[in-house]
């Protein structure tokens, strides 16, 4: 790592000397504060925007699959575009592609604001994720780069603590502020978030870049990999509607899957690759990684569709939707702290193993209320638990990650494990919505087999098929049908809901288990990059 008193070794890595003034320790301190400001804008957006999506989908008349896209055109330019970001923050300087990222973040939230159609908003929230992309794995980098490897878990842990505290404030706040205003309203957040920021790492922040940064960006690569999820995503949304045996759907899957192909044949013969493949040679970076796409797959997918479940199933409020997950924000942000100093203590192995392990039974406990119950005996104790659980892992893997190579390579380790988040919640948002979907249409069928409802009534529910918002299908129906209906669509939108958050624990477990086989303790000098 670069600051204004590190100096190059024999063996080309860039060390710092011992940091003990007063000012310097400053600079620690305002880096964090920078780091927390700048992912918070991120995390608090991402957490509103799932409140809102109920009332966006009836405000906008957008169809489910539309729906499911808000997320992920963030989500996919998120995924796509990490990579180079961490890259371009390692050769150009982290605190100048973070600030970069932040501005783009803000202007792309006031579009979100103004957005005069669902068209407009899908591709304003690609442009945030363009931002997220950089600003996300800087605001890492800067903190392992100014942080010794000793201070970096329990400053990975504040960073992590105090970024999900903002998130369990912003669904509360974000659920307010659909219901007694509009959705609308929700993106103007960011720039409160951003702007400080931005001031603060701009005037505070010392700068940091790797002399070993590669003399390139892969775009190529980024196209690739963007085209290929982006082709996958679309046949799995589009899949319920058309149904998996459609021409379309295979022709999409097949194409993605081609083109993520190219993308890896792409990295392992570029001089600039997008993923430097020889990474993934450390089982312990590997297997980090795998078990980071099934834990944030396994919340991503289920993350999507709890206020569809709390909303259209249990007719909560959005306020009310946003302060159900609170016991999972503030738990996460309470314990992440305490959770840094784990690595510490017991090594990564363990709280790698036993954080998804607790997850695996929140999720199962989510998968079992009906259409009734209070909150307290439904929703909060598998939602404090899944906290629990996440709490453990957060950190470690985080530090894990970022310790499993050396100092010069942060920013596109970091980079890596956030583009795997992403792109495991991108795939997990349309697999659980077309898994919800499927089944929520056959729970329908099978009830109106022998329901005593009228002939326009079943037309209504049939045409409410694909959606997970049904009140403007059932607003023409006379008040016996539309009593009978909105229950039939509450049943089995909590059927196919339930199924989705079984298999969002077997999601969990499964990385329980990568992390049991691959992260073993390591020997001495065996982070990628240490000399041999």
């Amino acid at each position: 790592m670069i600051n204004p008193r590190a100096r190059p070794c024999a063996e080309g890595t860039i060390r710092s000397t011992p940091i003990v003034a007063g000012r310097s320790v400053s600079k620690k301190t305002w880096t964090l504060i920078a780091a927390i400001l700048g992912t918070s804008t991120a995390f608090v957006d991402e957490s509103v925007v799932n409140v809102a999506l109920p009332a966006i989908e009836t405000d906008l008349g957008a169809s489910a699959a539309v729906t499911q896209w808000v997320v992920n055109a963030y989500t996919l330019c998120l995924s796509a575009l990490l990579l180079i970001g961490g890259a371009a923050g390692d050769r150009y300087g982290r605190r100048r592609v973070f600030t970069a990222g932040l501005a783009v973040f803000a202007a792309a939230s006031v579009w979100c604001a103004v957005a005069a159609d669902v068209i407009q908003l899908v591709v304003a929230r690609g442009v945030q994720g363009i931002g997220a992309a950089l600003l996300i794995p800087c605001s890492l980098a800067l903190i392992g780069a100014t942080f010794e490897e000793a201070e970096r878990g329990r400053a990975i842990g504040t960073w992590s603590g105090a970024a999900a505290i903002a998130g369990a404030i912003a669904p509360i706040l974000g659920g307010f502020i659909v219901d007694h205003t509009t959705w609308r309203m929700i993106f103007l957040i960011n720039p409160f978030l951003a702007i400080p920021a931005i001031l603060i790492a701009q005037c505070l922040v010392t700068e940091s870049r790797s002399l070993e940064a590669a003399a390139g960006l892969d775009w190529f690569g980024a196209l690739l990999i963007f085209a290929g999820l982006g082709m996958v995503v679309a046949g799995v949304i589009l899949a319920p509607r058309l149904s998996w045996t459609h021409p379309m759907i295979w022709g999409l899957l097949i194409a993605g899957v081609v083109l993520l192909s190219g993308f890896l044949a792409e990295a392992s013969r570029s001089r600039a690759p997008l993923v430097p493949l020889e990474l993934f040679r450390s089982r312990v970076f590997s297997g980090v990684n795998l078990l980071t796409f099934f834990l944030y797959g396994a919340l991503g997918g289920a993350f999507f569709l709890i206020p569809f479940d709390l909303i259209q199933v249990h007719g909560y409020s959005a306020t009310q939707a946003g302060a159900a997950f609170f016991p999972f924000t503030i738990i996460v942000g309470a314990l992440s702290r305490w959770s840094g100093g784990l690595l510490d203590r017991f090594g990564a192995r363990l709280p790698l193993i036993v954080g998804p392990s607790i997850v695996a039974p929140g999720f199962m406990l989510l998968a079992l209320p009906g259409t009734g119950g209070g909150y307290w005996t439904t929703f909060f104790v598998p939602m404090a638990i899944v906290g629990f659980g996440m709490a453990v892992s957060v950190a470690p893997l985080t530090t894990t990650v970022m310790n499993a190579v050396d100092a010069q390579r942060t920013g596109i380790a970091s980079g890596v494990n956030d583009a795997i988040a992403t792109i495991a919640s991108l795939l997990a948002v349309a697999i659980f919505g077309a898994v919800a979907l499927q089944i929520s249409a056959g729970a329908l069928d099978r009830e109106l087999a022998t329901a005593a409802l009228s002939a326009p009534a079943r037309a209504a529910l049939t045409g409410a098929e694909g959606t997970f918002v049904t009140e403007p299908a059932l607003g023409s129906l006379q008040s016996a049908d539309r009593e009978i209906a909105a229950a039939l669509i509450r049943e089995s939108l909590a059927t196919g809901i339930r199924a989705a958050f079984l298999l969002a624990a077997g999601l969990a477990l499964a990385g329980a288990f990568c992390s049991a086989e691959m992260i073993k303790p390591k020997p001495a000098r065996s982070r990628i990059g240490d000399a041999k």
